[in-house]
This record gives structure tokens, C-alpha cells and sequence, in this order.
């Protein structure tokens, strides 16, 4: 009898592509939704509740064949500002880091408010984060702020 004492799941390696690691489990299918990935053709993994020494549990998605924008990846950092991205060409990691949440940002998630201008005419969305371990938010036009359990993606 063979004694197993250690099991280890295996998922296939893509060829091209990118991969967001460490997001946080409650906020993998945030992520899924906001890049539009479940309208992608494209070969997509996703797990979540992985274990993690850094997070304890944590998801991750793979993308083949994609490469994503610096405006994708700034909403990347909204659901999940400790991800790291992780660029793949012919099976090696070209490319690998740490997503930041920067300190201002446009068009990517709706003001709270619901009497901004923002939400009544064609003006484009302009955030201030104001805090970046609990995510806070402060519009440049009504100046009220949007906590991260209000946020709502565009």
C-alpha cells in the first residue's frame, strides 16, 4: 500500500497570458466582473479560497492571451489593491508585480453621492483616495466620500 502524505493540485500553466494573484477570495468574482472576463472567449482559470501564507486564503485568475491596459488594471487595484500581476510569454513570467493603488483616478467606479454631477450629466468620474488600507474614496466634484463596502464599478 502506498502511503500519500502530501497532496498537491495542480493547474495546466498558460502558454501567453496574464495572471492576478493574491486577490482576495470574497473579491475574485469582483475582479471577473469588472475586466468583463465572463464575455471573454479567451481560456480563463479562476480559484478561490487557495491557501496563502501571505493573506490565509486568497483566489487567483489566469487569463491566456491577454494582456491587460493600464485603465484594467487600475480597477484591478480598486477590488484588490494587493494583487500581483503576473505576465506569461511562452510559458515563463516576463513579468511580475505588485499592483498599487494609485492616488487618484477617472471613469472607474460611480460617486456615492446621489445628487453629484457625476451621476446627472455626461462628466467624467474623478476620485481622490484618501485612504488606502481601508479604502476610502473622495469625489473631486461633490468632495463626499465612498467607502469601500459602497463602491460601485461603472
Amino acid at each position: 500500500m502506498n502511503k500519500i502524505t502530501q497532496k498537491e493540485l495542480k493547474v495546466s500553466a498558460i502558454e501567453n497570458g496574464t495572471v492576478i494573484d493574491h486577490i482576495p477570495s470574497d473579491k475574485v468574482f469582483q475582479v471577473i466582473r469588472i475586466l468583463g472576463l465572463d464575455k471573454m472567449l479567451n481560456q480563463i482559470t479562476f480559484g478561490m479560497n487557495l491557501e496563502s501564507k501571505k493573506l490565509g486564503k486568497k483566489g487567483i485568475i489566469k487569463v491566456s492571451n491577454t494582456y491587460f491596459e493600464k485603465d484594467e488594471i487600475r480597477k484591478i487595484s480598486i477590488a484588490a489593491p494587493h494583487a500581483t500581476l503576473i505576465i506569461i510569454k511562452n510559458f515563463e513570467v516576463i513579468e511580475k508585480k505588485k499592483i498599487d493603488l494609485p492616488d487618484e483616478f477617472e471613469g472607474i467606479v460611480k460617486c456615492f453621492n446621489p445628487k453629484c454631477i457625476t451621476n446627472h450629466q455626461k462628466v467624467m468620474q474623478h476620485f481622490k483616495v484618501m485612504d488606502k488600507e481601508n479604502l476610502v474614496l473622495q469625489c473631486h466634484y461633490c468632495e463626499k466620500f465612498t467607502k469601500k463596502e459602497n463602491i460601485e464599478f461603472l
